[in-house]
């Protein structure tokens, strides 16, 4: 449409999030007549009816939801151009917003983005959460980068690139106290002799694990899941029991949290997917950590 007024898109995008037209004209200091009627035009323009009543309030209809996602990406952009130009002017600062799936261990994610940290003017945001909520942000350009323990399904409508970025094999940490020298000999056995912490089942390692105790005859006893992979290794180190981290970056954990390994398991692996759009290979720090974990030139 290529005659659309972009003033009517504004005026529905407000009442959509504000969920009504007189919480809409409130915040735009306007009349609700006046903007009723901008977005009865845009339904004009487009052949649909975007909004219905509910009781005080407006809901979407199938159309216009359609057209709220859109709006978002459009609206979402113009709101950071006065950053970004501010970036631009000053020369100071390069911005790098991370999504983080659930799980995903911290000491790898940190290793990942390691190249980056040293960078002139960096400001890092980063967000955790499930990867479909990370996805739907990254496909609205609210993160540049996403890092997942899988790739995106097949057959979504999204249009992302992924790659696996880190295949790590997996080291079993423990409180001091509870990691003997005579169960770091008998490892993995001495995995059935110790209370265990492991994620979640939502995560992609945990399957991995369930079969690979499976296949060693281990019987584990779970003491703990975790969602949030830094909170496990809290726990352990409070006593709770051992737990799984990918080995990359693991090192850490002996200093910081006072924790000792306890063994490798070599045949059981952490993936890291680093996910991004299209926009996102805009971003040089996006190809500095790509490249680096490649194995390339970090400063390409």
């Amino acid at each position: 449409m290529a005659g659309m007024n972009y003033r009517h898109l504004f005026y529905f995008w407000v009442v959509a999030k504000e969920g009504g037209f007189a919480r809409a004209a409130e915040r735009l200091d306007m009349a609700i007549q006046t903007i009723s009627a901008q977005v009865k035009v845009l339904e004009q323009e487009l052949g649909h009816q975007l909004l219905k009543p509910a009781g005080r309030r407006v809901v979407l209809t199938e159309a216009g939801a359609a057209v709220l996602a859109r709006a978002e990406t459009i609206f979402q952009i113009g709101e950071s151009i006065p950053e970004a130009l501010a970036a631009v002017a000053s020369g100071s600062v390069l911005r790098l917003a991370v999504g983080m799936s659930d799980g995903l261990s911290k000491p790898a994610t940190h290793s990942l983005l390691a190249p980056v940290l040293g960078t002139s003017g960096l400001r890092l945001v980063c967000h955790e959460g499930e990867t479909d909520e990370l996805l739907a942000d990254l496909a609205l350009h609210r993160l540049d980068l996403v890092l997942a323990c899988q790739p995106p399904l097949p057959g979504s409508n999204l249009r992302l690139t992924s790659d696996r970025i880190l295949s790590s094999p997996v080291d079993w940490y423990g409180p001091r106290s509870m990691v003997k020298p005579s169960l770091v000999r008998s490892f993995p056995a001495s995995l059935a002799e110790l209370p265990v912490l492991l994620p979640t089942a939502h995560a992609a390692l945990r399957g991995r694990i369930d079969r690979w105790f499976e296949s060693n005859r281990i019987v584990p006893r779970v003491v703990g899941e975790f969602e949030d992979s830094a909170l496990m290794s809290l726990f352990a180190a409070q006593g709770l029991g051992v737990f799984p981290v990918a080995a990359q970056g693991a090192d850490a954990l002996s200093i910081s949290l006072g924790l000792r390994r306890l063994g490798r398991s070599d045949r059981l692996h952490e993936e890291i997917h680093a996910i991004r759009s299209q926009r996102g290979l805009q971003n040089p720090l996006v190809l500095q950590v790509l490249n680096a974990a490649r194995g390339g030139d970090p400063a390409r």
